[in-house]
């Protein structure tokens, strides 16, 4: 799909020709999305695009930023939580946008569908045309914005996990809970990856370091590197809440172990001495002076069973003052 969006100085109208698109009086945005290679190569050769960089867009390479003689090429990428086709588990699904910010043109180009591009574009049809009234370089500025807030989208979902999980381990920790937590993580150090870079790209924006972005609208470029800094400094926050809620857990699982193990220690602690009297009137030596008077005797089994109660009864009663049950 290749659209062009043409303000004139009047209104917005939709060019089909690029190359009356590209010499057009006014601000020029050209969108190529899930293209195919002959029409983004049409768009390069339209407006002189370099082929490294549409290269880097195909190839969905790290996140920068790069000047070239005619305009600015940014690298940025769209991210989202999809179902995995062999796992089943969601997973961050990144998506290359590659924005050319020229004098008085704007292009951008997407492997795949890019939402925030497709919200912007809408916000032109329907009249907002001080987009493309204030220059390709705000134009950029407004799709980098809703990318950002595309990425809080899928934070304030992940935080929703991680909250769950919490309290998940407080509440009833099982097996699986390990699991739900190392996806998690993944999902975390996934969209790291993707948001680190990112925010690098913006830094040169709104540093201004390139000559496509105008000195009065750096202020929006650091307004969004702003809300950049501070998506690392939650995704930072989460990974660290996430790697202490599974330390939580283990700890957990290793308490419930031990009072399993204690429960059976004190159970075995106390048939040890049963088991003594048990296996000393089990030898049943007979004929002899020295047999133990008690296998004759009439009340010598109820005698020992008492016995064997008593001895049971008071290592409880021990166990429980020692608050070992």
């Amino acid at each position: 799909m290749i659209e062009s969006l043409v303000y004139d100085g009047t209104g917005v109208e939709s060019v089909e020709d690029l190359a009356a698109a590209r010499t057009a009086d006014g601000t020029t945005w050209v969108h190529v999305e899930d293209a195919s290679d002959a029409e983004i190569d049409a768009v390069a050769d339209a407006f002189d695009l370099h082929a490294l960089a549409i290269e880097d867009v195909r190839n969905n390479v790290r996140a920068k930023s790069e000047e070239f003689s005619a305009y600015t090429f940014a690298l940025v990428k769209t991210a989202r939580l999809t179902r995995g086709e062999t796992t089943f588990e969601e997973e961050i699904d990144d998506e290359p946008v590659g924005l050319f910010i020229g004098d008085d043109w704007l292009v951008t180009v997407a492997t795949g569908s890019a939402d925030p591009v497709a919200r912007v574009q809408e916000s032109v049809r329907r009249g907002d045309e001080r987009l493309l009234e204030r220059g390709p370089d705000f134009t950029a500025y407004r799709l980098l914005d809703v990318l950002v807030d595309s990425y809080f989208e899928v934070l304030e979902h992940l935080e929703g996990q991680i909250e769950a999980i919490e309290d998940e381990v407080v509440e009833s920790p099982d097996a699986d809970l390990l699991s739900d937590i190392n996806s998690v993580r993944r999902e975390l150090l996934s969209f790291r990856k993707v948001v680190w870079p990112v925010r690098e790209t913006l830094a040169v924006l709104a540093r201004g370091d390139v000559r496509a972005t105008r000195a009065d609208t750096q202020k929006y470029y650091r307004d969004v590197y702003d809300h950049l800094v501070q998506l690392v400094d939650l995704l930072e926050t989460y990974r660290d809440l996430v790697v202490g809620t599974r330390d939580i857990y283990l700890n957990a699982l290793s308490q419930s172990t031990n009072e399993v193990m204690k429960v059976l220690t004190v159970v075995a602690t106390i048939f040890i001495p049963l088991t003594f009297v048990a296996g000393v009137y089990g030898m049943n030596f007979a004929d002899s002076a020295y047999n133990m008077p008690e296998l004759t005797w009439e009340f010598g089994y109820p005698a020992v069973m008492l016995g064997m109660a008593g001895v049971a009864a008071l290592m409880v009663f021990y166990f429980r003052r020692q608050s070992y049950l």
